[in-house]
């Protein structure tokens, strides 16, 4: 194939992408504790049968010891060419407050050119962008093809990471392609090089044996939720900077969103400073950053006059390339022993941990993808960071040391990934498939792209 018959070929295929999207992103694929598991499954069946439809002559579902199936394909390598493994995940967050969706999020609703629903971006996109590039070649590749597409991603992903380690020929490739990620605005085509890793725990405050009444209690019975506000808060200074000792700030080399940018895609509100030290980059991409996720406290709609007796939190830390997880949770851990007022009795569980990812200067692979993108997009790509962790990046690139490693996608800064509202500009999703199609057409021989 030609690179212009890449591009129409993609281009006439999407209004079927576009219904395989829709057909994904209405199965409620939430695979955290709590929530059922049949639709996770359904999930799976469904993306079994997209990787079936491409070409592929071998598809199957492997099994993930403590975790849900994912789906692998493969395809040999044409003599002299190399293999790309093709990652991405099916599962997704919870739609969380749905009084917040303007359209039910588990209904993907188009509206000028956006296709609206939890999980159309974060990364069913991911998905189809795999499957709309692999579809243009008709089972004929121009290089060897792997696909894993993982159910657990967003909860406890370091489990596909022991897969990994236990199966490591299954996965062995020259270049992977992370379909987990985007451009900082639409149409601005980039790849991720630096990703933040990740630490999560839930500590509990206990003070008393049970709710007592405010007004016969209250001023000397210890409050639970009082205290852990008290150590919350005590995480930063006045500035918003991170307090806990060995956490220093960081610095990224590639350029990041001017404020004016920042501020219109976080939706902060007018009068409202940002917060911590340093350049947008530094704080997003290459310094720690602690968040309160959730309370379990009393809400107000149910509060009563009384003095509570245990408060909870989950607690999550966002850990530069070169920071350690567990070193970085411990410190976290230690801290809030040490500030935590009036004896109260403090507990911690439920840890979660995952590793950065800091990408090397490119190769073949990489050079490959930057003339595809330019063509795909009409400019050439930009290095940026991103400060979410994926947790199997890092194992891949320890895993594969002579692999590049390649992060895009066709998610965006204002894809409100993992928050009411999420979508996904259709046009961002063409021009996505199509640099993944024209990559493998350009990394399987010699340059065609005319740019």
């Amino acid at each position: 194939m030609t690179p212009d018959q890449i591009e129409s070929a993609v281009a006439a295929a999407m209004p079927q992408a576009i219904e395989e999207l829709k057909r994904l992103a209405a199965i409620p694929s939430v695979a955290f504790p709590g929530h059922p598991e049949e639709p996770v499954y359904a999930a799976a069946a469904v993306v079994e049968e997209l990787v079936r439809s491409v070409g592929l002559p071998h598809v199957q579902q492997v099994a993930v010891e403590g975790s849900f199936p994912a789906i692998y394909g493969e395809a040999p390598a044409p003599p002299g060419a190399p293999t790309v493994l093709l990652y991405a995940h099916y599962d997704v967050q919870p739609a969380g407050d749905l009084a917040a969706w303007r359209t039910p999020p588990f209904e993907p609703t188009l509206i000028d050119g956006k296709l609206f629903g939890r999980g159309c971006a974060d990364d069913k996109s991911g998905v189809i962008s795999h499957i709309a590039a692999l579809r243009t070649f008709q089972g004929r590749f121009p290089v060897g093809i792997k696909v894993i597409i993982e159910g657990q991603e967003e909860y406890a992903g370091e489990r596909l990471e022991s897969f990994v380690e236990r199966n490591p020929e299954l996965l062995r490739a020259d270049a992977i392609v992370v379909a987990d990620s985007g451009n900082p605005r639409v149409g601005d085509p980039a790849v991720t090089t630096s990703l933040r890793g990740m630490a999560a725990f839930t500590i509990e405050v206990r003070t008393l044996r049970e709710a007592v009444h405010s007004g016969s209690f209250g001023g000397a019975a210890p409050d639970a939720l009082a205290a852990l506000m008290r150590m919350l808060t005590a995480l930063h200074d006045e500035n918003g900077d991170i307090r806990v000792p060995g956490l220093p700030r960081g610095s990224f080399l590639g350029q990041g969103p001017s404020e004016e940018e920042f501020r219109k895609t976080a939706g902060v509100a007018d009068g409202v400073s940002l917060v911590g030290s340093g350049s947008l980059a530094d704080r997003l991409w290459a310094s720690y950053a602690i968040t309160v996720t959730g309370l379990d406290v009393p809400t107000v709609s149910g509060a009563v006059n009384a003095v509570q007796p245990v408060a909870r939190a989950r607690v999550t830390v966002r850990v530069p390339p070169s920071g350690d997880p567990k070193t970085t949770v411990n410190a976290v851990v230690e801290f809030l022993r040490q500030v935590a007022p009036w004896g109260v009795q403090v507990s911690f569980g439920d840890f979660t941990v995952g590793s950065g990812f800091q990408a090397d200067s490119g190769g073949k692979a990489r050079a490959a993808l930057n003339r595809a993108m330019e063509r795909a997009f009409g400019r050439p790509p930009r290095d940026v960071g991103a400060g979410g962790s994926i947790p199997l990046v890092n194992t891949l690139l320890k895993q594969y040391p002579a692999a590049e490693i390649l992060l895009f996608g066709a998610e965006d800064e204002d894809a409100a990934i993992h928050a009411p509202n999420e979508r996904l500009d259709l046009e961002e999703l063409r021009r996505v498939a199509t640099a993944e199609a024209l990559f493998l057409h350009e990394l399987g021989g010699p340059s065609a792209l005319g740019v």
